[in-house]
């Protein structure tokens, strides 16, 4: 984990869990460390982010609530717009626009990017920015999906605060049909 990701998730109510169950001499070296601005994404976490076909989103409300929703499209519907910058179009969908409010009174997310077939992840933290595509037209026209008929509503840009790759442990396999279809490198 790195330093920024601690400084983040971190907390002292942590530090007493980890106190409690025992691993709190093992995550102690992070505690002195200082806290770097935002990380770049490198070129692993970019193509990483570049392949998935979804991830989830976390939001917080003004109630304290967290709010877990998936968003899913064609691989490459993330787009990494810069070291610091992820960013994808939003469409209509079931109107309840939850996620959309939670970031207008707290613009925190977490993003959960999983790879089931090759057991990893990536969590990132990051600071919701909604635009409106009417607002930033060219913006809108970056981030549509080439093919998908539906309309961008908005932008939705996740400025990077940190990341981590995590424990790939207890990850069950799980495969798209496009990834049972490939042949896979091994059996050649």
């Amino acid at each position: 984990m790195s330093s920024r990701y601690a400084s983040i998730a971190v907390t002292d109510s942590v530090r007493d869990a980890q106190t409690r169950y025992g691993s709190r001499s093992a995550n102690a070296r992070r505690d002195d460390v200082p806290t770097p601005e935002p990380e770049p994404l490198t070129e692993m976490e970019q193509a990483y982010i570049a392949a998935r076909d979804g991830f989830y989103l976390g939001t917080v409300s003004e109630t304290g609530w967290p709010y877990i929703q998936f968003r899913g499209g064609p691989r490459g519907f993330l787009r990494v717009l810069d070291e610091h910058t992820l960013g994808w179009a939003d469409f209509r969908g079931n109107r309840q626009y939850i996620s959309m409010g939670n970031a207008t009174a707290n613009d925190r997310a977490a993003l959960f990017l999983m790879d089931y077939a090759n057991q990893l992840r990536l969590k990132l933290f990051g600071r919701l920015e909604i635009i409106d595509a009417g607002d930033r037209p060219a913006l809108a026209e970056e981030l549509a999906v080439p093919g998908y008929r539906a309309k961008v509503e908005r932008a939705v840009l996740v400025h990077v605060e940190a990341f981590n790759w995590n424990c790939h442990q207890h990850i069950t396999p799980r495969y798209t049909l496009e990834e049972l279809r490939q042949p896979r490198a091994d059996s050649a």
